[in-house]
C-alpha cells in the first residue's frame, strides 16, 4: 500500500517537473532569456504557486455548502435566500489535510529542484 502511494507520488512530482520544464523552457523562448535562468525561475514560481494553493486548500473551513443547486442570484452578496452550510465529514477534513500536504510537497521539491539548478549563488 506505501508503494503504491510513493509510486503515485513520484510519478505526480515527476509531471510537475516536466510540465514546469518545458513551460520555463518555452516562457524562456519566448521573452529571449538564458535557458538556464529561464528554468530555476520557473522551478522558484511554480513551486511558490503550488505551496500558497496548499496553505490555502489546508485553510478551507468546516462548513460545506449542503447542495449545489443555483441559488437565488449569481452575484454571491446580493443572495435573497439563506446559504444552506453542514459541517464537513471526517473524511472530507482528512482529504483537505491531505491534498494541502501534497500540494505543498510537491512545491517543497520542485523550490529545491530551483535551488539545486541556481548556478548564480553558492550553496557551499
Amino acid at each position: 500500500m506505501i508503494r503504491g502511494a510513493l509510486r503515485r507520488f513520484v510519478l505526480v512530482v515527476a509531471g510537475a517537473v516536466v510540465l514546469t520544464t518545458v513551460g520555463g523552457v518555452l516562457t524562456g523562448l519566448l521573452i529571449g532569456a538564458d535557458l538556464e535562468r529561464s528554468l530555476v525561475v520557473g522551478f522558484y514560481l511554480m513551486g511558490c504557486f503550488l505551496m500558497v494553493c496548499g496553505f490555502f486548500v489546508g485553510n478551507r473551513g468546516p462548513a460545506r455548502v449542503k447542495s449545489e443547486a443555483a441559488g437565488a442570484s449569481v452575484v454571491p452578496f446580493l443572495t435573497y435566500g439563506s446559504r444552506r452550510l453542514r459541517w464537513a465529514s471526517l473524511d472530507e477534513q482528512h482529504d483537505t489535510i491531505n491534498n494541502s500536504a501534497v500540494f505543498i510537497t510537491i512545491g517543497i521539491v520542485l523550490v529545491l529542484i530551483g535551488v539545486l539548478l541556481d548556478t548564480r549563488h553558492s550553496l557551499v
